[in-house]
């Protein structure tokens, strides 16, 4: 019992760590943000749409470097 409760701490712990580092990652890089709306912009401004799938992309890239896999498992060993 205390095992299964353990892994599952442990799993949500990774959620977590990897949450924090997309909000870290999200605000430095300025992603899922939208472009203000007054005002020139050199370039396009992304569909809402577009900025969800970056965000869910770059929470699945953190979730695999918190959990230790990376981008490319096995490379460089």
């Amino acid at each position: 019992m205390d095992a299964l409760n353990s892994a599952a701490l442990g799993a949500r712990r990774n959620e977590d760590i990897a949450l924090d580092l997309l909000k870290f990652v999200a605000s430095t890089a300025d992603i899922g943000r939208a472009a203000p709306s007054t005002g020139f912009s050199g370039t396009a401004a992304a569909k809402p749409e577009e900025r969800v799938h970056q965000l869910l992309d770059l929470y699945g890239r953190c979730l695999k470097a918190v959990e230790g896999r990376g981008p490319n498992p096995g490379a460089g060993q």
